[in-house]
């Protein structure tokens, strides 16, 4: 395991492998084999085959469901499925429970447990698609709480692209829609609080900067900035350069230091980092993805370190701790990732675990790995 902290200095070698050997697993739950038992602490990647393509995928934050993670299908018809697996990391099996997969209208774009680490609130599941769902989980079966549409003047809703749980206060979901609307949820009533029209086109993402503050970003090709106390104007971050041509299409606000955020373009191999205070001028550009990259997942515990994930089966972590402020320099030639791992097919989803801090999750084709950084 390599330590992730602020002092790492940026590798001007190429980057060392993440996870063991770099492959893309050895079966379901199967141990990569290490050469000595130390290896084997320090290099572990956990794989479980799905019984369809995964599409959504997310880690609970619980302390008695560590290493619990929540898959999503994508399968072309109305009837999809969720599953919840967990990782006995005793055995290094990966094991779905049957009582705790159920059947899913539509793909679910997004998946996410409550944010609630002490346990003190009920578990439950939020997903996206035709309308934001919430189901309770219990020891034996999983049941719909709430089926909630943003839509007041009909049964039905623009499709949901994204949403996101504000951990600062469990209350509040907001979700993106490509009705060119974020609406932000009180999910304890199960009322809309706020409806804004964010965006001039479809919105694909969605994420909490705080309490009260969250950004956006749309096929316009836009970053927004939204302050609930100020409902009527937000602020724009960036634009990407022909925003007629280049949607931007995931969103990921550093949790650690919430002055900077990441966003990726559609169909292109790099990503934007951003600083709030000196919009428009991206901090840093990386580049060293060969193909579309899908995901983006800042370290939860560290305020410099990025995991970055694409059609090029790469996902790589980059330490940003040589980045200036508003500079908007790039280090000679380019900064290089720190740690690389190469799957066995594109990587469509990542999530980094904020429970346990060196773990990264991945998803491919019918595959979930965990892998340890």
């Amino acid at each position: 395991m390599i330590a992730l902290h602020c002092t790492c200095q940026r590798n001007e070698k190429p980057s060392r492998e993440m996870g063991g050997d770099g492959g893309s697993g050895s079966g379901s739950g199967e141990r990569t084999p290490e050469g000595s038992e130390e290896q084997q602490k320090r290099s572990e990647i956990y794989t479980y085959e799905a019984p369809w393509h995964i599409y959504s995928m997310n880690w609970s934050v619980r302390r008695d469901k560590k290493y619990r993670l929540a898959i999503a299908s994508l399968m072309e018809q109305y009837q999809n499925g969720v599953e919840i697996v967990q990782l006995d990391d005793a055995t290094g099996d990966i094991r779905s429970d049957s009582a705790l997969s159920f059947e899913h209208p539509y793909p679910p774009t997004k998946t996410m447990f409550v944010p609630d680490r002490d346990c003190v609130r009920p578990d439950l599941l939020a997903t996206s698609a035709d309308f934001l769902r919430l189901w309770s989980i219990h020891d034996d079966h999983v049941e719909l709480k709430a089926l909630l549409n943003g839509n007041k003047n009909s049964e039905f809703c623009g499709p949901l692209t994204s949403f996101d749980w504000n951990e600062a206060e469990p209350r509040r979901i907001g979700t993106s829609s490509i009705d060119t609307t974020c609406t932000i949820w009180d999910v304890e009533r199960e009322a809309v609080d706020t409806q804004l029209i964010a965006h001039d086109k479809e919105v694909y993402d969605i994420a909490w900067g705080g309490v009260g503050v969250f950004a956006s970003v749309s096929a316009d090709g836009s970053v927004r900035v939204f302050d609930l106390r100020d409902k009527e104007h937000s602020t724009i971050i960036y634009e990407s350069s022909d925003p007629a041509e280049t949607p931007l299409v995931r969103l990921g606000w550093n949790k650690q230091d919430p002055r900077y955020m990441a966003t990726i373009i559609m169909d292109s191999p790099k990503i934007v980092v951003l600083d709030i205070r000196f919009p428009t001028l991206p901090v840093v550009e990386l580049q060293r993805h060969q193909a579309s990259v899908n995901a983006i997942a800042w370290a939860p515990h560290s305020s410099c370190h990025i995991c970055t994930a694409g059609d090029d089966s790469q996902a790589l972590i980059w330490d940003l701790s040589s980045m200036g402020s508003g500079s908007g320099q790039q280090p000679e030639g380019g900064l290089d990732p720190i740690l690389a791992y190469t799957a066995g097919a594109a990587i469509e989803q990542l999530q980094w675990s904020s429970s346990q801090p060196d773990w990264v999750a991945i998803a491919f084709s019918n595959k979930l790995q965990i892998l340890r950084v």
